[in-house]
Parts: C-alpha cells; structure tokens; sequence
C-alpha cells in the first residue's frame, strides 16, 4: 500500500475519532444541562425535601408514560426491533438512534483497520457490513440473554417474597413494590417497572405483560399470565405465585440435570472440532515449508475452504443434536 494512501487513512480514522467524541460530548452536556434546569425549576417551585421528592416521583411517572406512548408507535420495523433488543439488554434508556451512531463507528473502525492491514476492498466492505449490523445486534443479544439469565435466578425468590406478603396481609402493589428495593439486579428493574406503570393508571395485569414483552422468556409469561388470571377470575394469588416458583425450581432442576448428562457429549464435540485446527496449528508451526501450499496455492485455498465448510456444518450438526430445551 502506498505511503500517502496509509496517511489519508490514518487521518480519516483520528478524524472520525474525534467527531464521535465531539458529538457524545455534545450529547452529555445537553443531558446535563436539562438535568440541571429540571433541578433548578423543582427547587424554584417548592420549599421542602417531601415535596421536591414527590416532584421528582411526578416526573419519573410522567416520563414513563411518555416513553408508552412513543413505544406503542414505533416509527418501523427495524427501529422497533432495535428497541426491544436495547430493552432486554437492559439499556432500553438508551435512544435507537445512539444505537446506530454506534454501528456506524464500528463498521468503519474495522473497515479501516482491515484496510489498512490489506489491499483488498471486498474484505473491508464485508468487515463494515460485520460491524454495522452483525456485531452490535450480537453484542445486544449476548447482553440480553445474559440479563435474563440473571433474572431466572432471582425470579422464585422474589415470587416467595411476594406469597409471603400478601399472606401478611400487603396488597398485591405494595408487594411488587416492595421486591423492587429489596432486590438488586433484573428483577428490581422489571418489579419497579411495572409499580410505576401500575401508579400511572395501567392495570397490573398489562403491566405484567411489557414486563414480559422486556423479559421474553417462559417463566415471566407465566407470571404475566397468572397475574391476568387472577386479575380475570379473583382467584388467590398467593397459591397462583408458590405454584409458579415450585415450577421454576423444577425446571431449573431438570436444566441442571440435561446439563449434567450432555456434558460429555459437549466436551466430544468441542474437542472434534478443535483437533483440526490444532493439528494444523502444530504443523505449521514445526514445518512452515510442508503447510505452505496449503494456504499460498489455489488449489490449497479451494481444499482450505472445502475443510472449514465442512468443520462448519459438522459443529452445527453437533450442537443441534446436543442442544437439549426444556
């Protein structure tokens, strides 16, 4: 690559360094100067802590509905997927818009990284294709189904918190409200959510519907779908919710057990599928001169290629059949 060629791309990546910078700077001091004359106008506006903090309550419920209503209207399709996806990772206050201000940074470092690395314009063009709309989304779902892990684990305790409650006499809200503060993590998160959505004037039972649209796994339906029930029929909820959390044990225990018993067939696999690359790797690394036409020569690539397809299909292969769901 030509001298001059590797300068103007360099300053084109320092250059776009530099405006990102400039604009997330921007971003944060807007942020902090509407915080800051929401400060100034509550403390204008009332005289006592109770009543500045009962403002800020105010607010945060005003705020919510604002954020239902935008979300009950999204502008398209790949906007509203990205809004769910930011929702289960848990960073659902971050706008879609930062989202793609994000990918558009990524694809062009590695395009440019790439670039620079090699002459070739395909490879870069399919490295900013990766970092724009394959990586970040696989980063979100990484992010989400570690979230929801998480929560599955704290989920049968808090559902016997709440049992424990209402047999002590709390209303069903005053009981999501209290597991809210006394859990950490997803749980407290998606417990406040529906409080707040709850005091904002939508019934619990829909309430426990977004929360499970934000948490789309099996047993947050469940939940979802007993609180409606029990909403629908007046049944007791208390023997409805240790229902539900004797199930999510036992379904925990049956994951633990698949797990135990598909071990083995786990390690097989990863071992077969690594015992390629290693061997290779070992070649390579005491006789250069005997693996070289393998990766120099076309006939080589054809046969390198035809491998890798195959070490692909076969690792599929693999996983979907020790792929156990419960």
């Amino acid at each position: 690559m030509p001298q001059q060629a590797v300068i103007f791309l360099a300053v084109m990546f320092v250059a776009l360094i530099l405006g990102m910078m400039g604009v997330v700077l921007m971003l944060n001091r807007k942020e902090a100067q509407r915080r800051s004359l929401s400060i100034i106008a509550g403390k204008a506006s009332f005289g006592n802590s109770d009543e500045s903090a009962k403002d800020l309550l105010d607010r945060r419920r005003a705020d919510l509905a604002k954020k239902l209503q935008q979300n009950e209207a999204p502008k398209t399709k790949k906007t509203a997927v990205i809004r769910d996806l930011l929702r289960q990772a848990g960073i659902g206050q971050i706008p879609v818009k930062h989202f793609w201000f994000a990918s558009l940074f990524t694809g062009v470092l590695l395009c440019l990284v790439v670039k620079l690395l090699t002459d070739g314009f395909v490879l870069a063009g399919l490295m900013f294709a990766i970092g724009f709309l394959g990586l970040p989304r696989l980063v979100l779902r990484i992010m989400a189904r570690r979230r929801q892990k998480k929560f599955l684990e704290e989920l049968p305790d808090a559902l016997e918190s709440m049992v424990r409650l209402l047999k002590a006499g709390m209303p069903i809200g005053e009981a999501i409200s209290m597991v809210s503060r006394e859990f950490t993590g997803p749980v407290g998160e998606e417990m406040s959510k529906v409080y707040d959505e709850q005091k904002i004037g939508i019934s619990l039972a829909e309430a426990c519907q977004h929360a499970a649209e934000r948490m789309p796994i099996t047993e947050m339906q469940m939940f979802a779908t007993g609180i409606t029930i029990q909403q629908q029929t007046g049944s007791s909820l208390s023997e409805i919710l240790t229902n539900l959390a004797r199930v999510i044990r036992s379904r925990f225990r049956l994951k633990r057990k698949v797990q135990a018993l598909s071990s083995e067939a786990k390690s097989s696999a990863a071992i077969i599928g690594a015992l390629p690359i290693l061997v290779a790797g070992g070649l390579y690394a005491i006789n250069p001169d005997y693996m070289y036409p393998l990766f120099a020569t076309a006939k080589g690539k054809i046969w390198l290629g035809g491998a890798g397809t195959m070490m692909a299909v076969g690792s599929l292969v693999m996983r979907q059949m020790i792929n156990f769901k419960v």
